[in-house]
């Protein structure tokens, strides 16, 4: 079919985004032959996507502009069951309720990814929940569980490290997870043709379990594709940094903080980073990592990876909130600052605090150790000896030790309510004032 991309999977794999594949070597022909329909699913275990789910989204998005059809399921069902795959232990189960406001959150961030106006090959979002609602346990034992060996299900290798690891096991109900994926391929391929599966390296078993699933039940050819999960060099976990997770929610995480996040990426990471993340040619990523070894100073690989990475996630509204906030921390010009930059800055982009409703019958100096500027009064004292100690960009000095309500005041607050306070060249506090 005119419009398919036959170099889709040959990218992917020099992205190093091909991990395992069923089918012998069939899937390549298979994507070439003309427009295909492929799914993802992402179950609801929060009210986020964190960046972990990014390269399985950007790899629908890829397959898409290669003239193929996604799906993004979200998972109304399995969210209520939890997957075992290489978990340590049970998961909690949360209510029916929870589960499905987290579907709607989760429904609304995936829509992102996915060109719903793109012809025949637009793309749509699934709930799992749409076809389990109503079905009986028994239809479900009769005409899914019947197909399922449980020998083989046991030697699946994430179910197996859940069995052997001492004093944890795995309940019935985490054990039958792989059937409800299974189920999701052979409806999916049932209602829309759908005929290849895509999730992480975690995901082998219960891909394969679709794959045998639909072969049973419709006599259908389809094939399943596992991507890497990310590791970072250091052996640190992506994603993971002293604040916590990286949420795609810009209300969890802020467009600012997730900008950092990826312009604080490791040499050793980051070209790898580029090739999972961002829609950059693979040659564009070698020339970029030639010119860095040749260049002296910083490489600017970073910098092209968060500017990438949040314009896809955040937008370039997004994107140019971030790249403004930073620039003004990096000058010293945070009068620059819009009202929701520093709302940003307050949610995660700083140390942050509201001022005490009697903060002015302290010190200023025990006001900064309070709010763990400095250890002690000795630092922000001899700071404020030297000038060094600014408020919203105005030196404060010792006279001004006795009476920080001299400091915060309205009229020198941004916006009305907001104070940044630097002592020295690198520690940073937003307070902002009571109501």
């Amino acid at each position: 079919m005119a419009g398919v991309d036959a170099t889709l999977l040959e990218d992917l794999t020099r992205r190093g985004l091909v991990n395992q594949a069923t089918g012998d070597g069939e899937l390549e022909q298979h994507l070439a032959e003309g427009s295909r329909t492929l799914y993802c699913g992402f179950d609801p275990t929060a009210d986020s996507l964190h960046i972990g789910s990014l390269v399985p989204l950007l790899t629908l998005k890829r397959f898409q502009a290669a003239g193929h059809k996604p799906i993004a399921l979200v998972g109304g069902a399995t969210g209520l069951i939890g997957d075992p795959s290489f978990k340590a232990q049970e998961r909690s189960l949360n209510t029916p309720d929870v589960v499905s406001a987290w579907v709607e959150k989760i429904k609304a961030q995936v829509s992102a990814f996915v060109d719903f106006d793109a012809g025949e090959n637009s793309g749509l979002v699934a709930n799992n929940l749409d076809w389990t609602k109503d079905l009986n346990v028994l239809d479900f034992l009769r005409d899914v569980g019947k197909h399922f060996s449980v020998n083989n299900m046991v030697n699946k290798e994430s179910v197996k490290q859940r069995i052997q690891r001492e004093g944890e096991g795995i309940s019935f109900t985490e054990f039958t997870y792989i059937l409800l994926q299974s189920m999701d391929f052979s409806e999916l391929y049932k209602r829309y043709n759908c005929t290849l599966q895509i999730g992480g390296s975690d995901q082998w078993g219960n891909i394969t379990g679709g794959v045998d699933l639909t072969r049973r039940q419709h006599r259908g050819k389809v094939f399943g594709l596992t991507l890497p999960l990310v590791t970072k060099a250091d052996g640190t976990k992506f994603g993971k940094t002293e604040s916590g997770t990286i949420w795609l929610d810009p209300k969890r995480t802020s467009p600012y903080a997730f900008y950092q996040f990826w312009l604080n990426t490791a040499d050793a990471d980051v070209y790898k980073f580029l090739k999972y993340f961002t829609f950059l040619s693979v040659d564009a990523i070698d020339a970029l990592e030639k010119a860095d070894a040749e260049r002296a100073g910083r490489p600017e690989a970073q910098s092209v990876l968060a500017k990438e990475v949040t314009r896809l996630v955040h937008g370039e509204e997004g994107l140019a909130a971030a790249e403004r906030i930073s620039q003004a921390l990096f000058s010293g010009s945070i009068d620059e600052l819009s009202e929701s930059d520093l709302e940003q800055l307050r949610l995660d982009g700083l140390p942050s605090s509201d001022l005490p409703a009697e903060f002015g019958e302290q010190s200023l100096i025990q006001l900064l150790v309070d709010a763990g500027m400095a250890p002690s009064g000795k630092p922000v004292k001899d700071a404020l000896g030297r000038n060094a100690v600014l408020v919203n960009g105005v030196a404060v000095g010792l006279e001004s030790n006795g009476d920080p309500a001299s400091v915060f005041t309205a009229d020198k607050a941004l916006h009305g309510r907001f104070f940044i306070v630097r002592l020295g060249k690198k520690k940073y506090h937003l307070f902002s004032a009571p109501n």
